[in-house]
């Protein structure tokens, strides 16, 4: 049965908003006018609309998700428990919906629940909110709902969006202190440059003594910021709206993908994330059932980097025609060998999706240890830099005070 958003006036006037399931637009209205409920607004729930209306372009860049990330992963997990203990998926929706806080999450599950209802699948409900639902976690639902295992399905979607959000948050804390340091330290060399630098050194040139070079050079790139720091900062915002432009295209986007991946520290560091990421997703749907040439090609669809993507892609094509996952997985330098190594021994063993989890499990451990190393790293060395632009900036300004002090002498 449709579900309907409604806007409707009580008996004091107020106005009161809520979902009911009715036959027809008319058929709800008759239920509001047999509630005493004055209606003003009735709109269909589902067919396509994320939310109780269409919204606009305004309201789908600048509103939120109806679920977050973390938020998400809860639901899925409560979602879960309630399919595996038995319940039927539309009383387990019907009871989410009532749990549910947030009002835009009560719409959203009730247009879920009428779609279900109406006999369609809880994979293609889910596919009519692309803005809540990845393709992917789709995907993994109509697995399980073709293989009858839909809650072991479920548990298992929520594990890895659980993961996911752990090493994507361990991530966050490595990069926050050097992020903060970097921050402060570039605001406080700002102030002494455009301001203290400038009121100090005022002092000392009337005194028509040669400054020292020190003094004379701090002198001219504090005169330099605040006449050109504007001209400065619009050139860096160009930059940065060029650089975004460059990257939106797929060639230049792979190319600088491709060397990414070259640097040192952050390009292992980015080669083991997207891997681990790969394997995770590639282990959660072929364990659910999906094809492995579906399973490969939605897989590679969550590389964030292009280059691995491209190469995730290649891979795809030589399995499709016959070459096993392993060999062609080898083949792919830019993918650590720890992939195609537990490739080759899951399909040795007929133990895929568990042998993929295990790498992807090993990569989530290397790159959590990594951003901790490379965080370690760069907080003393930002420290220790920013400890000498201000010794620098200091000796700037007392130099010509000792040297006035051994003239007076």
């Amino acid at each position: 049965m449709p579900a309907f958003s409604f806007e409707a006036l009580d008996a004091q006037g107020q106005t009161r908003k809520g979902v009911l399931e009715a036959d027809t637009a008319k058929a709800a209205r008759g239920q509001l006018r047999a509630q005493a409920l004055v209606p003003l607004a009735v709109e269909l729930l589902g067919a396509g609309q994320p939310l109780a209306s269409s919204p606009s372009w305004g309201q789908r860049w600048f509103t939120r998700p109806a679920f977050s990330a973390t938020g998400l992963a809860v639901w899925t997990r409560q979602l879960a428990g309630l399919v595996a203990s038995g319940l039927p998926l539309e009383r387990a929706l019907t009871a989410l919906a009532d749990e549910a806080d947030d009002e835009r999450q009560h719409h959203l599950l009730a247009a879920l629940r009428a779609e279900v209802n109406g006999g369609s699948t809880f994979a293609r409900a889910l596919q009519q909110h692309p803005r809540e639902f990845s393709d992917i976690y789709c995907a993994v639902i109509g697995a399980g709902e073709s293989s009858g295992s839909l809650g072991l399905v479920l548990e298992r979607l929520a594990d890895d969006l659980e993961e996911r959000q752990a090493l994507q948050a361990k991530l966050m804390g490595a990069a926050l202190y050097p992020a903060i340091v970097t921050l402060v330290a570039i605001t406080i060399v700002l102030f002494l440059v455009t301001y203290v630098v400038p009121q100090v050194a005022s002092v000392f040139v009337g005194s028509k003594r040669a400054l020292p070079f020190l003094t004379v050079a701090m002198l001219a790139i504090s005169s330099a910021v605040r006449s050109y720091g504007w001209l400065l900062a619009s050139a860096l915002i160009l930059i940065a709206i060029s650089a975004r432009l460059m990257l939106a295209k797929d060639e230049f986007r792979q190319k600088f993908d491709a060397g990414w991946l070259q640097l040192p520290l952050v390009g292992r560091l980015a080669r083991s994330y997207n891997a681990a990421r790969f394997a995770s997703t590639l282990a959660m749907l072929a364990g659910a059932g999906v094809p492995i040439l579906k399973a490969l090609q939605a897989a590679a669809e969550t590389l964030n980097n292009r280059a691995m993507r491209a190469d995730a892609l290649d891979a795809l094509v030589q399995v499709r025609e016959g070459a096993p996952l392993a060999s062609a997985l080898a083949q792919k330098k830019r993918f650590p060998g720890l992939v195609a190594m537990f490739a080759r021994l899951g399909e040795q063993t007929g133990q895929l999706p568990v042998m993929l989890q295990r790498a992807a499990t090993q990569l989530s451990a290397e790159v959590q240890r990594r951003a901790m190393q490379l965080a370690t790293i760069l907080e003393p060395l930002l420290i220790v830099a920013m400890g000498l632009v201000v010794m620098l900036i200091v000796l700037a300004v007392l130099l010509p005070i000792i040297q006035l002090n051994q003239f007076v002498k």
